[in-house]
């Protein structure tokens, strides 16, 4: 028998069963007790409901079946993001899932693109790409065949009910051994000698003891913070939205394969379509506006009546200053919060859940890998929060005083980094770890009209009318793949991923 036996993981919703379902398919062939305690009392704040496409490896992994995970959540297929007025009002562009162009030598396809722009003119680089060519038409098929190919070199994300997904990975994680606990807790003890927790204590007397317990307990961090006083780093200066107002409406209209992000004067609003409603939020800086007048913007811009009473979230963007800190591992808002604007709320969970698999403590637990597993998730936390930033700063607005704050806003330095290498010759730099690639980076930095001011001097040995030409084919190619794509919903239906099927 293993030295690490039991695991208890603290809080169910999202992150909770999610870790549950993982650590249960990936350990059943070890001699572990995995239980899960939650109690129906306390509500879970219901992270995510739009997703990156690094979830479909998660749903892979554990074997579930595409078809039926889409049917119990309502999900619908996302090839990116839309982003309204971010860059000047009036504009708006897709950061999709997918790279611009095609592969081809040892030099992006942006750079030639870059090249026959400043030359004179070039269509948009998103004409080049066929994720956004078809989310924009509200199209959607499954990629297949060669990812060299147009049509091919693509990924994409789901859309779902975060609530269902929770209930579905719950179903899974007990058909695997998981026991769920109905209870509150109401006292945690610590031994003496280590300070590791040794035992939780519900509001029904029964005391759960566990060799190591992953903390998804939400925003309190019961076990992390109020038992272990971890600490937390504040990034309310880099990322000051710190409220949200969120309510499900009825659907109008033809289901579209990507999330919305609207920026508004004193934030930004989220729309997300699903098979039976639509999400809706206003994330806000209460500065700068007040819950009244951020509730009444919201409700006043739904495409159909409310489902709900409006539910208001509070927050603090940050991370905890250790992810994993003596026998405890937090996952989900015990271990941080960014705020949604790019759909990683549930990526960081599984990011916290795929490194403490590869990191897991058989034996026992080693200083060395829980130096590693905090070096890595801070790692995540800071990338992906530079890259929220950057939506932020990448602007041309100035019409309000949360524009304005973002207009003289001292930079990280990685971001700062960044953003000089774009600006001078078109650059992204790459890294080992972190979610977005370069293709999201370029995304966003043209769509809020950050140009290069100059290209990689490699394309200058192409002669710009072959540019031209390649690139023209390229552009009519995704155009005509486009159109042989049908409509999202109906490709829910032939793919038998409706959810009335």
């Amino acid at each position: 028998m293993s030295a690490i036996s039991r695991i208890c993981i603290l809080g169910g919703g999202t992150a909770g069963w999610m870790t549950a379902a993982a650590l249960s398919r990936k350990f059943r062939n070890l001699d572990l007790n995995i239980s899960l305690v939650e109690s129906d009392q306390i509500g879970t704040v219901g992270v995510g409901e739009a997703t990156l496409p690094h979830i479909r490896l998660f749903n892979r992994a554990l074997g579930i079946d595409e078809r039926t995970f889409m049917k119990s959540t309502e999900a619908t297929f996302k090839l990116g993001i839309q982003f309204c007025d971010w860059g000047r009002l009036g504009d708006h562009y897709i950061h999709p899932f997918g790279d611009y162009g095609v592969p081809g030598g040892d030099l992006d396809f942006h750079q030639l693109w870059l090249r026959l722009r400043l030359s004179g003119h070039a269509p948009r680089l998103s004409d080049y790409s066929y994720p956004v060519l078809a989310a924009e038409h509200g199209r959607f098929r499954i990629p297949e065949g060669d990812p060299n190919q147009i049509g091919s070199n693509f990924g994409y994300a789901y859309q779902f009910d975060a609530s269902h997904y929770a209930h579905f990975l719950r179903n899974f994680s007990e058909a695997n051994g998981v026991s769920r606990i109905e209870g509150r807790v109401i006292d945690v003890a610590l031994e003496g000698e280590t300070g590791h927790v040794e035992s939780v204590t519900l509001d029904c007397g029964n005391r759960i003891e566990a060799d190591l317990f992953v903390d998804c307990s939400g925003f309190r961090g019961l076990l992390i913070e109020q038992a272990l006083e971890t600490g937390y780093d504040d990034w309310s200066h880099w990322l000051p939205c710190n409220r949200a107002i969120a309510v499900p409406c009825e659907s109008r209209g033809e289901l579209l394969p990507y999330t919305r992000a609207t920026a508004r004067t004193a934030g930004w609003q989220w729309r997300i379509p699903l098979q039976h409603r639509t999400g809706n939020g206003h994330v806000y800086w209460n500065e700068f506006i007040s819950d009244d007048e951020a509730t009444q913007q919201l409700m006043d811009s739904l495409e159909g009546p409310a489902l709900a009473d409006p539910k208001q979230l509070f927050f603090k963007t940050g991370r905890r200053r250790k992810f994993w800190n003596r026998n405890v591992v937090a996952i989900g808002l015990s271990a941080g919060f960014l705020e949604p604007l790019e759909s990683t709320s549930i990526h960081l969970i599984q990011e916290g859940i795929t490194t403490l698999i590869e990191l897991f403590p058989v034996e026992r637990i080693d200083p060395l890998d829980l130096a590693e597993y905090n070096e890595r998730m801070a790692l995540n936390f800071e990338r992906v929060r530079d890259f929220l930033l950057l939506h932020y700063v990448a602007t041309q607005r100035d019409d309000s005083e949360m524009w304005r704050y973002f207009r003289s806003l001292e930079l990280p330095d990685s971001l700062e980094e960044k953003i000089a290498a774009w600006t001078s010759r078109g650059y992204v730099i790459k890294y080992e770890l972190g979610t977005f690639l370069p293709p999201s980076w370029i995304a966003v930095l043209l769509g809020q009209n950050l140009y290069p001011e100059h290209y990689d001097p490699r394309a200058d040995r192409y002669d710009l009318n072959e540019i031209a030409e390649r690139l023209e084919r390229v552009r009519i190619e995704t155009a005509q793949a486009v159109a042989a794509t049908p409509m999202q919903s109906e490709f829910l239906r032939h793919h038998d991923a409706a959810s009335g099927t």
